[in-house]
């Protein structure tokens, strides 16, 4: 690792020559510096979510839950700061944004691998993504790699089974999140864990639902960009779940 000097600058220590010079809108428009922003924000705070839930697996797979709680706050955090930076893109009314569309092409949010690769490291693992992205390529291969190892789902299963219950089945996991619950007590470390793997799930639903929005007050019921049906498809992902038995259970307790 390359050791830099004490008296580096705040300029050279961000590197916000790259940063800063990473806007290239493709029109003089004077919109389409806030839409580009925005969405690279979006993808700098995807890199830190995958950054933090990686770390939070593997301090998971320790049983470090005290470390695992604080780590998935931060999550949630970030996920609430990028829902509301919904808010800053709906000052972008439909006249504004139709007037520099074209200039996206075939480009759209769909095709973020971040996004899906969060996804995928949360539990929420569809394959059918995949194609989106060049067989052999990095990016796909880094997805692949999402797709088979054990996500933040499957280690909490596997923390399940550590403290002695039983994991042999999709009833018997319900089964036993369930005991844990109605014993909240005497299962502290895993009803922690639990809560904060609904909190993910619930601001990935809030996320979803303000992106929706924003679409619908945006563009109403146009295609996407990327050739998706646009808002139509948003809504169907509103029902989207990491940990749908963790929801499932709160009816039975």
């Amino acid at each position: 690792m390359t050791v830099k000097p004490a008296g580096i600058s705040y300029a050279d220590y961000l590197d916000l020559d790259t940063i800063l010079g990473a806007q290239a809108p493709h029109s003089e428009l004077h919109d389409e510096m806030l839409f580009i922003i925005i969405h690279q924000n979006k993808e700098l705070w995807l890199k830190q979510l995958l950054h933090e839930l990686a770390y939070a697996i593997e301090l998971l797979r320790e049983d470090n839950f005290t470390l695992v709680h604080k780590t998935l706050s931060r999550v949630h955090r970030i996920q609430a700061v990028m829902t509301l930076s919904w808010d800053v893109l709906t000052t972008l009314t439909p006249v504004d944004y139709m007037k520099f569309r074209h200039v996206l092409g075939t480009s759209s949010g769909f095709q973020s691998a971040q996004f899906r690769e969060f996804e995928y490291r949360l539990g929420i693992k569809n394959p059918v993504y995949l194609k989106n992205y060049e067989e052999g390529s990095e990016v796909r291969q880094r997805m692949e790699r999402a797709l088979e190892e054990p996500s933040l789902a499957d280690e909490a299963t596997a923390a399940l089974a550590r403290h002695g219950f039983d994991v042999s089945s999709e009833e018997q996991i319900a089964h036993s999140w369930l005991t844990v619950y109605r014993n909240a007590e005497d299962n502290l470390a895993l009803y922690g864990l639990a809560e904060k793997l609904v909190d993910l799930d619930e601001a990935m639903a809030a996320w979803r639902h303000r992106h929706v929005l924003m679409v619908e007050r945006v563009i109403g019921m146009k295609t996407g960009t990327g050739g998706s049906a646009g808002a139509p498809y948003l809504r169907e992902t509103l029902t989207k779940r990491a940990f749908p038995v963790l929801w499932n259970l709160r009816t039975e307790i």
